[in-house]
């Protein structure tokens, strides 16, 4: 009884006893707490280890759409390909068993220019496993594509001489291929190699950045004057060409001439026609016929009877002696009069009237007539023909003169420097008209005699002449150097280089900021020609001679640029660049000038380049491409005019190697301009044409790291899409 209540007794106490209560409240609470600690633990290892697989699967992508570029996508474990680099990328990142993770699965595969990737790896859990959970597997997807913001991509080509043949196809090529690179639309070219497995499919553009392409192909001009409003023009420019000398003239003819009046006496009819001996070569007449010969009217028997010697020589009554003659016949012929004398012959202005003195004669024809005694019988006879002439003199009459006037007869030509209206090829904002009517021209006009002349003279007189403009301008105002050696005067520029300000606008408030039309047709390089041998001559020259026909000019001006613009389908853009045609010698500074005015964002053009339509901000390239050195010439019609009559670039007659060195040197500073303008300026050299010293120029012009060289067709084709593949930014789309 007693260890009963000793028992009860214990419990008891216990019951009211709280001291040890906290350890079994602990022990209770381990388990709940465990798991949220286990829990935490694990979701940190979780989350770390899922953002690090994303990170490489992501690098992974990025890593593979690079080494992709532009080309196919290349499977398999080599190095080389790009699912090689791909895995190579996430291995870089993530690690086998990182993290304490377990078995790992990675895959990337490529569809039409898209890369996606995706990953999976199994966590084991830790603290969590008391609760029955040992492992969690996690998944991350991927996707890396090129993708272009807005840009804007302005092409400088070559199109000089040297580039006909390959060159020219080969770089047509490359620029469809760079399109396809870049637009993802496919053209006519075969720009994989030839089998076309790789080319783009689409045939318009798919993305949503804004894309314009520009074009400035270049010689020794730049066709860029049709794509400018009005006002950026002048309305009249200097030429080298020349001036027509006129004249008022008169030319004469004659009126209605008067009657002739106030002659004088015939003169007298020579006294022996009645005297036999004065006619020669007598001969019987004739008995066949009539038995009579009739003689001023009167009848006589040819063979009279009966009669003797002294009877027969009777029937001559007329004359005396032994010469006596039957009759004599006289005709007569009066024949026009003819002019002696003259007053106002040739006529000298301002005669009125011409006077004529008159000379008339009247022509004879005599016959003579006698009976002769021979051989028994009287015979008729007659002589031969005798002829004499009778004068008379002192007729006179009167014509008028009638004078006409022609103006602006030419007289000869001044060939100098001339300003000519060009205003009339503006045709209201951006429209041009093709040509313009300049007073340098000449027409045949009458044929006439001139005042003091009986010669027939042609007249030519000044005539207005359409000039055709295709495109290509003169250049804003320049510095003129006479420094022999101007390669070091233009770093820096001078101030008072206006065209080398690519920003500038023209205005009245700032003379010699217009540009000009250049007038092939209108301009003259002066020469003396002696033989087949020609001397320039640098004054003014007159010379009664038309040189239309020898200008003493070469020109070329390229196909017209085109202004940045969209191109969603290939539209005329291929039919555009198959139409650049290369002549011409090597201006590389008259390119790099327009690509710079064309696609600055604060220049002539702020309005159209300066943001997207909705305001979004624009990457901006100039692509420029040359297969040789500056190349100058003396005879060409550049941008400046004619270096040795217009000196607008020096104050001396410049050589050849002087016009290459401002060439270079302009290049130069206009590659400084162009990169400080935000612009990422690419440069090319193709064909291997280019010296030493001047790929050095190139390499320096452009931005760094962007200078490549390309000796062929082949090359060119792959440095144009690799541009287009390095122009395209790598984005992540999830």
């Amino acid at each position: 009884m007693k260890r009963i209540w000793g028992d009860h007794s214990f419990l008891r106490r216990l019951r009211h006893d709280a001291r040890g209560n906290t350890i079994a409240l602990v022990a209770a609470a381990l388990i709940p707490l465990a798991g949220m600690i286990g829990g935490a633990v694990d979701m940190s290892r979780l989350y770390l280890t899922k953002t690090r697989l994303q990170q490489a699967c992501d690098a992974g992508v990025l890593a593979g759409r690079k080494v992709m570029a532009t080309d196919a996508w290349t499977s398999g474990t080599d190095n080389g390909s790009a699912e090689a680099k791909a895995t190579e990328m996430f291995n870089a990142n993530f690690a086998e068993g990182a993290y304490g993770t377990g078995a790992m699965l990675r895959t990337f595969n490529e569809n039409e220019g898209t890369v996606t990737g995706t990953a999976s790896v199994a966590v084991p859990m830790t603290l969590m496993r008391i609760f029955g959970i040992s492992e969690r597997n996690l998944d991350v997807n991927c996707t890396a594509r090129m993708e272009i913001p807005n840009t804007d991509v302005m092409f400088v080509l070559d199109v000089t001489g040297s580039m006909q043949g390959d060159r020219i196809r080969g770089l047509k090529s490359a620029v469809k291929c760079f399109y396809e690179a870049l637009i993802k639309v496919a053209t006519p070219e075969k720009c994989d190699g030839g089998n076309g497995s790789t080319d783009p499919q689409g045939t318009s553009y798919t993305g949503t950045a804004q894309i314009r392409l520009g074009f400035v192909p270049y010689a020794v001009n730049v066709n860029v004057g049709k794509l400018l409003p009005n006002e950026y023009l002048a309305d009249s420019w200097d030429y080298q060409s020349r001036e027509a000398n006129v004249a008022s003239v008169q030319a004469w003819t004659l009126g209605t001439e008067s009657a002739i009046s106030g002659w004088g006496n015939w003169s007298n009819a020579p006294t022996n026609l009645d005297n036999q001996s004065s006619y020669s070569r007598w001969s019987d007449i004739s008995t066949s016929g009539s038995a009579n010969s009739s003689i001023n009217g009167k009848s006589y028997v040819k063979r009279p009877s009966g009669l003797n010697s002294t009877t027969c020589q009777a029937l001559n009554i007329i004359g005396t002696g032994s010469n006596r003659m039957l009759d004599y016949a006289d005709s007569a012929s009066l024949k026009n009069p003819s002019v002696q004398s003259t007053t106002n012959n040739p006529p000298v202005h301002p005669a009125s009237q011409q006077t004529l003195s008159y000379t008339q004669a009247e022509d004879h024809t005599v016959t003579g007539y006698k009976y002769v005694w021979t051989s028994g019988s009287c015979r008729l006879q007659q002589s031969a023909d005798r002829t004499y002439s009778l004068n008379r003199s002192g007729g006179r009459a009167t014509r008028p003169i009638i004078w006409t006037q022609y103006d602006d007869v030419i007289q000869n030509w001044t060939y100098k420097k001339v300003s000519l209206p060009v205003a009339a090829l503006k045709a209201g904002g951006s429209s041009w008209n093709g040509s313009v009517s300049l007073p340098i021209g000449q027409a045949r006009g009458d044929t006439v005699k001139l005042s003091g002349s009986n010669a027939d003279t042609t007249l030519y007189i000044r005539a207005m002449v359409n000039v055709a403009w295709d495109g290509c301008l003169e250049e804003q105002a320049t510095f003129q150097t006479n420094n022999a050696d101007p390669i070091n005067d233009w770093d820096p520029v001078p101030a008072d280089a206006l065209d080398m300000d690519v920003n500038l606008i023209p205005s009245t408030a700032k003379p010699g900021s217009f540009w000009g039309p250049m007038l092939k047709g209108a301009v003259w390089g002066r020469h003396t020609i002696s033989g087949r041998n020609a001397t320039r001559v640098y004054n003014p020259l007159t010379t009664p001679d038309d040189l239309s026909q020898s200008q003493f000019v070469t020109y070329s001006c390229p196909t017209p640029a085109r202004k940045l613009a969209e191109y969603k389908t290939v539209g005329d853009l291929v039919g555009y660049i198959d139409s650049l045609t290369p002549g011409g010698n090597t201006y590389h500074d008259s390119g790099m000038i327009w690509g710079a005015r064309l696609l600055s964002p604060t220049g002539i053009f702020a309005n159209e380049n300066k943001e997207t339509p909705k305001g979004g901000a624009i990457q901006r390239h100039l692509i420029f491409m040359t297969d040789g050195n500056a190349e100058t010439a003396h005879d060409y019609y550049t941008g400046f005019g004619l270096s040795y009559w217009d000196r607008r670039q020096t104050s001396y007659d410049p050589s050849v190697t002087v016009t290459n060195s401002l060439v270079k040197a302009r290049l130069s500073a206009l590659c400084t301009k162009v990169k400080n303008m935000n612009i990422t300026l690419w440069v090319i050299s193709y064909g291997g044409g280019v010296d030493q010293g001047n790929e050095d120029r190139l390499r320096a012009c452009a931005t760094s790291g962007h200078y490549y060289s390309a000796s062929n067709s082949e090359a060119l084709m792959a440095r144009f899409k690799q541009i287009a593949a390095e122009i395209a930014e790598l984005r992540l789309i999830n």
